[in-house]
């Protein structure tokens, strides 16, 4: 193939690294934005996600699809309630101080990374898609004979790739929708503004914070459940998407949702093209030094606002 349509399939795929990134920083994100809290701990969520996906798939059996679709509808839930417990039994009693935050989350990390590993195993284990069908893409091109398409050899991409990305612009729509048009988000958003003045009105602070920590995880593992049949499923995938989300939200502006969803699509799209021209070593080497120039020259990230 010829660059241009090389360029058009590394897009595709950093359109699908995007679609995962989105909701795996956007989790992060939310937790932050309200609970001014540093989950340490979120990838860790994230590998939950996949390696519950993978066994809902298993014990549903049958069709592909009846266990994805059950995953899809379980494992977010599920991982949501085991975040708003490590809440409520940790990060609760220290009062959400920043410091012990993070050394909490830590220990959460390992707890969960160490626990996955001595019941579901070492090993890293496939989720088959629900639908896969590969589609030929067309290029076009100026010959003798004016414009045309042409249907070059190996430009093509999955059902399935097509349905994450589609599948995480939804989510969005709806999260969207929720944190600014219900009242649940209202009840978010003053929680975050004044969380004293808040509680002062009758806002139960404590419960938000719960259902704030859940709906971070949660998302985390709706993001591994969408894209554990296109990798696979093991105890150590929560390093790299941990790493990029904190990537995404510092450079987005931290608590700051439209911030995050630009810096996803940018770490995104620029790690799939990277990685398919030149390595994916490279594309993290990019991410980080984009994160060192955010630092020094726009401390608050993109979208993120300077503190008073």
């Amino acid at each position: 193939m010829d660059f241009g349509p090389h360029l058009m399939l590394a897009s595709i795929e950093g359109a699908v690294i995007s679609a995962i990134l989105v909701l795996t920083a956007m989790g992060l994100s939310i937790v932050f934005g309200v609970m001014r809290v540093v989950n340490v701990a979120h990838g860790e969520f994230f590998m939950l996600g996949a390696v519950f996906a993978w066994a809902v798939s298993t014990m549903i059996g049958g069709h592909a699809g009846f266990g994805f679709v059950a995953a899809l509808l379980i494992v977010p839930v599920l991982v949501g309630c085991i975040a708003a417990g490590v809440d409520q039994l940790i990060l609760k009693r220290i009062d959400y101080d920043v410091d012990r935050t993070i050394v909490a989350t830590i220990g959460v990390l390992y707890i969960v990374q160490q626990s996955t590993l001595m019941l579901y195993g070492p090993e890293a284990r496939p989720v088959a898609p629900p639908f896969n069908t590969r589609l030929a893409l067309p290029w076009f091109e100026f010959g003798a004979d004016g414009f045309q398409l042409i249907w070059p050899w190996g430009l093509s991409v999955t059902t399935y790739k097509l349905f994450v990305i589609v599948a995480a612009i939804s989510v969005l729509g709806v999260l969207w929708f929720v944190l600014t048009r219900t009242k649940i988000g209202l009840i978010m958003r003053a929680t975050q503004q004044d969380r004293e003045m808040a509680q002062a009105f009758g806002v139960p602070v404590n419960r938000v914070y719960s259902w704030v920590f859940g709906l971070g995880a949660g998302l985390a593992a709706l993001g591994a459940v969408l894209v554990v049949p296109i990798q696979q499923a093991h105890y150590l995938m929560g390093g790299d998407p941990l790493l990029l989300a904190f990537i995404v939200v510092i450079i987005g502006g931290l608590g700051s949702l439209p911030g995050t969803v630009i810096a996803a699509v940018l770490i995104g799209m620029s790690d799939g093209i990277i990685s398919v021209f030149f390595s994916p070593t490279l594309a993290k080497i990019i991410a980080t030094f984009l994160v060192a120039m955010v630092l020094v020259f726009r401390p608050q990230g993109l979208m993120g606002r300077v503190a008073a």
